[in-house]
């Protein structure tokens, strides 16, 4: 037995490939920095859902976005329960609302809730109305101006853009194996997508950026980064944003989301600095972690800068997970279109370690 599937293969895929000793991520051919920042959301999405639907076309910008617009007709009608709910679960309750197909318009529908149902529900508790998408707009322009009272610049837009496709997709993360779970059973892709919503919820996978910012809420200035990690370091606790199961080297995504928090910074969208804050606690931790582990290789991951990201463009911490969703539903949707049409029914075996009924003589 291999307790967490360590190293147990349980699916062939085309889909993406992640090289931990080389730190390389590869989605559907291409490597991960030949994309961000030069491919848009959409543009990925054809990429992953190429072979998958029969009817897929070339650009999927406005078909996702007439997507946008129908689930904000769902949206409508359920404020107030976007109102009352934590905006996970909201964003889940408007998706269990779309169709259980598994043709490309449930494809599109499902890619587009979260990216409508997550502004509308930060704006509804904070004490304004949703704002209807926008035909015009790219998927993660639109998210932007759904979330703001004035339509997003270019440079914020950009930002977001390069987040949600480099977090497309990972290989066989629990999420996703959970969508593939369920696809092999021939359920439709909302089942896939909502079993997989629930394993990304936990703070073992998709809740772990909050606490990046909890950590430099505490430390507060550079000056003080030392002290405060090597307290944390002492007492055995974990530095949120550094160290992967897999990668045994720095995280590639790490790499281009800092890029691309420095390309925002550039652009003078936003104050400098938190950012600078970051850069500076980044370099003291790789530097204690080195000390005080050194069989161990505890890089930066993904969690790090994503999460001065998405606080720099307006999200709350409390809607981080959401927004990774909102972008690793185009990945379980390939996953579970990929494991129906490939796989067999998924039944791994247990290892029964109970008590044994006695045998009476």
């Amino acid at each position: 037995m291999s307790n967490g599937l360590e190293d147990v293969v349980a699916a062939e895929t085309i889909l993406s490939d992640v090289d931990g000793l080389a730190g390389r991520l590869i989605i559907r051919g291409q490597p991960l920095d030949a994309l961000t920042g030069y491919a848009s959301y959409e543009q990925v999405l054809a990429l992953l859902w190429d072979g998958f639907f029969a009817d897929l076309p070339e650009d999927l910008t406005t078909p996702l976005a007439n997507a946008r617009a129908a689930v904000y007709r769902v949206v409508e009608r359920e404020q107030s329960l976007l109102a009352e709910l934590p905006v996970y679960d909201g964003v889940r309750a408007v998706m269990a609302r779309l169709p259980d197909d598994t043709d490309l318009e449930t494809a599109l529908l499902l890619t587009a809730a979260p990216a409508v149902a997550l502004p509308a529900a930060i704006r509804l508790q904070a004490g304004k109305r949703p704002r209807a998408p926008q035909l015009g707009l790219g998927h993660a322009a639109d998210m932007l101006s759904m979330l703001g009272d004035v339509a997003a610049d270019p440079a914020p837009a950009a930002a977001l853009d390069s987040y949600l496709v480099t977090v497309v997709d990972h290989g066989l993360n629990a999420s996703t194996f959970a969508a593939r779970v369920v696809a092999s059973t021939l359920a439709g892709l909302n089942s896939s997508a909502l079993a997989a919503l629930g394993a990304l919820k936990g703070p073992r996978h998709g809740g772990a950026l909050g606490p990046v910012l909890d950590m430099l809420d505490a430390i507060g200035t550079a000056d003080k980064a030392a002290a405060w990690i090597e307290n944390e370091l002492a007492n055995g606790r974990r530095l949120m944003g550094f160290g992967h199961r897999i990668y045994r080297v720095r995280d590639p995504r790490a790499d281009v989301l800092k890029a691309a928090l420095e390309r925002l910074t550039r652009s003078g969208a936003v104050d400098t600095t938190r950012v600078e804050l970051a850069q500076q606690v980044e370099a003291v931790a790789l530097a204690a972690l080195k000390r005080h582990k050194p069989d161990r290789v505890l890089a930066t991951n993904v969690e790090f800068y994503p999460a001065l990201l998405l606080e720099t463009l307006g999200f709350p911490r409390s809607a981080f997970t959401a927004i990774f969703a909102a972008s690793r539903i185009g990945g379980w949707i390939a996953h579970a279109r990929e494991e129906a049409a490939n796989g067999r029914l998924i039944r791994p075996k247990s290892l029964y370690v109970g008590p044994v009924p006695r045998v009476a003589a």
